[in-house]
């Protein structure tokens, strides 16, 4: 059965994944790639280095994004948003933006490598969120659909 997900299973898959893909164009090119991202109800946030997303975004900061959840080919949930791209620039922006990814996305790392990276108290999130790029997305629209046998 083929169907739309409501607006409770829409939330409820922006909430549970940290993978999603931002789909972004400008002079004639577009661009879809992978993020790690956590989600407030209201932003996706996400922070990276300089390159052909952020230069993209800042052009054109109206962009789509993507999370899905696939269980085989015949059960599925995907929803697909549009939003804004905001750069987080003042150091307490970036330093909240950061709190809200670091927050979401530690506690799903469990290997031995990734645990000893872990955020260990605030004046760490205060060094990460100086290097890269800290941005959110406010969402405007959302739709979903699903795939269930």
């Amino acid at each position: 059965m083929l169907g739309n997900l409501n607006n409770r299973q829409i939330e409820h898959v922006l909430h549970s994944l940290i993978i999603g893909r931002i789909g972004c164009h400008t002079d004639n090119k577009t661009y879809i790639v992978p993020i790690t991202y956590a989600y407030d109800g209201k932003y996706i946030y996400g922070h990276t280095n300089e390159g052909m997303k952020i230069d993209m975004m800042r052009k054109n900061p109206m962009v789509c994004f993507e999370a899905d959840v696939v269980d085989n080919m015949s059960n599925w949930r995907s929803v697909i948003a549009w939003g804004k791209f905001e750069e987080l620039k003042t150091p307490e922006q970036r330093i909240e933006g950061m709190k809200i990814i670091t927050d979401k996305v530690m506690p799903l790392m469990t290997g031995e490598t990734t645990m000893s990276h872990s955020m260990t108290d605030s004046g760490q999130e205060s060094i990460e969120a100086l290097q890269g790029v800290v941005y959110r997305i406010k969402l405007t629209e959302k739709t979903g659909r699903f795939e269930k046998m």
